[in-house]
């Protein structure tokens, strides 16, 4: 019998993380903290902050401010000690890990007891792991940054098309735990995690931008967006009802008929 067929094995959850449990980019947040505590130069803002005031200025995408602080994080950490990281990531932690969207956190808490939880991230598996504990999940996959034998960061990244493979991750978590992909659940926000989207059986497309939001469109995939105080639902397929109660009974603002 195929894994995803299966009801009697345990079903699993994915999510993305940066911009979908977490309001901000946990790598954007560690490579700010590097900053400020002078283990990375002042001059490594000089790489993204053209394209941070556009994006913020709504003349720019977050995708060309991303791959510049992905940039700046990849230039900058040769040569760092560990030990350093993980410091400024548990600082990181102590001041965001309450900076989360309250429909994930509660879906999150919704689905601990039943499902095998997976979390996907392009950040640095340093800040990734702790976010990760935070919120219990069961699994988590970053980026990871090699180091030599004395502690310090090459630069180089290990299992760099796997990272960025999402599709890959799941298959191979659900072949490698004998989980079920029956009822399976998942949550994404940006193109990168339309693979991952297109395996489960219950996708959603959370706060998307553009490209996946034109995707769910065509697909009918379910289309939630938080603002403010403020959650809703846009078309898309029927959610088991326990989704369907994290929106009905916290936050849904009642559409007009």
């Amino acid at each position: 019998m195929s894994t995803k067929n299966n009801p009697n094995k345990k079903k699993i959850a994915v999510f993305d993380i940066d911009g979908t449990v977490f309001r901000s980019s946990l790598m954007m947040e560690l490579l700010d903290a590097l900053i400020i505590e002078g283990i990375f130069p002042a001059r490594a803002k000089k790489i993204y902050e053209k394209e941070y005031h556009a994006w913020l200025n709504r003349k720019g995408s977050y995708e060309d401010y991303r791959k510049k602080f992905v940039l700046a994080y990849e230039k900058f950490i040769k040569g760092v000690k560990e030990e350093k990281v993980w410091e400024a990531a548990r600082k990181v932690m102590a001041f965001h890990k309450n900076s989360v969207y309250r429909f994930t956190r509660e879906l999150i808490l919704k689905l601990k007891k039943t499902y095998y939880l997976l979390a996907i991230s392009g950040s640095p598996r340093r800040i990734v792991k702790p976010f990760g504990d935070e919120f219990n999940f069961d699994k988590v996959y970053g980026c990871i940054f090699a180091t030599d034998k004395n502690g310090r960061f090459t630069g180089q990244i290990l299992y760099e098309k796997l990272i960025s493979d999402k599709e890959k991750i799941l298959t191979r978590a659900v072949n490698k735990g004998g989980f079920s992909l029956k009822g399976s659940i998942g949550v994404g926000d940006t193109e990168t995690d339309i693979p991952f989207l297109e395996l489960v059986e219950y996708p959603i497309a959370f706060n998307p931008n553009m490209e996946l939001y034109q995707v769910a469109l065509k697909k009918k995939w379910p289309i939630i967006v938080e603002r403010k105080n403020v959650i809703y639902k846009i078309g898309g397929k029927n959610l088991p009802q326990k989704i369907n109660n994290i929106i009905k009974n916290k936050f849904l603002a009642k559409r007009p008929k």
